[in-house]
């Protein structure tokens, strides 16, 4: 599968469980774990799943997280699921009417961090496919999170819920983007990526800029001697945007070369 390396695996240290109230379907446990896996997450808990719920369909669904699905452990109440941990969020789009407090996503994923470095431990917690988590088990959460969606489509599967938080906690432990390959590094992060090339330095640019005046001056491109400068100033604007690498200078100096010389070859047929 595309963007997964089993044999890469990382342990990025303390992580929050993820507790699923009585999920019905072993395809919707898998894609969770599939989930978790993709943002540093392996503690599944499942309390009081579905009776006779397809452990194979599960592992499928995983997507090569099977281990966080044959890992998981199973309560019969989500009081008993919780017992070992000092905070819990619970994952909800609804207005409950109790008082408590309520969080973003990312917010969540910030006091996540905050309290698993202090050594507590934290859980995520989700409903039911079909009408997610009832009051009395809201209740039992220190927090709500609730993400700011469509209010037509405001419920997510699932799976949908994990990543949302998975990503939320892990955004801020990731040291890079994406997947290393064996050709290349993981890239370090956003912006613009010059792979096999730097920046082009002042000199290269100086140097792109006078070829190009030259030629164009050459060409008759400037109309007046007046608006040269002018003209060549709106051109270094228009590079100077792009931000060119080195390849990039080397490249556009070969095409103005190569343009010059069919002009000079026309230019000796003609006085031939």
């Amino acid at each position: 599968m595309a963007g997964t390396d089993s044999t890469r695996k990382t342990y990025f240290g303390p992580a929050p469980s993820v507790v699923l109230v009585n999920p019905q379907l072993g395809e919707n446990i898998g894609m969770a774990a599939r989930a978790m896996a993709n943002f540093g997450l392996f503690d599944l808990k499942l309390v009081d799943p579905r009776v006779g719920w397809d452990r194979e369909k599960a592992v499928a669904a995983a997507s090569g997280a099977h281990e966080t699905v044959e890992n998981s452990s199973v309560f019969k109440t989500l009081e008993e699921a919780l017992h070992e941990t000092h905070y819990v969020y619970a994952t909800t789009a609804r207005p409950r009417g109790m008082t408590k407090e309520v969080m973003t996503p990312e917010q969540a994923g910030l006091d996540m961090r905050a309290r698993i470095k202090r050594g507590e431990k934290i859980a995520l917690m989700f409903g039911r496919e079909r009408y997610g988590l009832n009051n009395e088990e809201v209740s039992l959460a220190d927090v709500i999170v609730t993400a700011p969606v469509n209010p037509a489509y405001a419920s997510l599967n699932i799976a949908q819920a994990v990543l949302l938080m998975g990503y939320e906690w892990f955004r801020h432990e990731a040291t890079s983007l994406g997947q290393a390959t064996p050709e290349l590094p993981a890239l370090e992060g956003p912006g613009l990526q010059m792979p096999d090339t730097q920046p082009a330095t002042k000199e290269q640019l100086y140097g792109f800029y006078d070829h190009l005046e030259r030629e164009l001056w050459e060409a008759g491109f400037f109309k007046t001697l007046e608006k040269r400068p002018g003209m060549m100033r709106n051109i270094r604007n228009i590079f100077a945007r792009t931000a060119l690498s080195e390849q990039e200078v080397s490249t556009l100096r070969g095409i103005i070369s190569s343009l010059t010389r069919v002009h000079e070859l026309r230019r000796q047929k003609r006085s031939e």
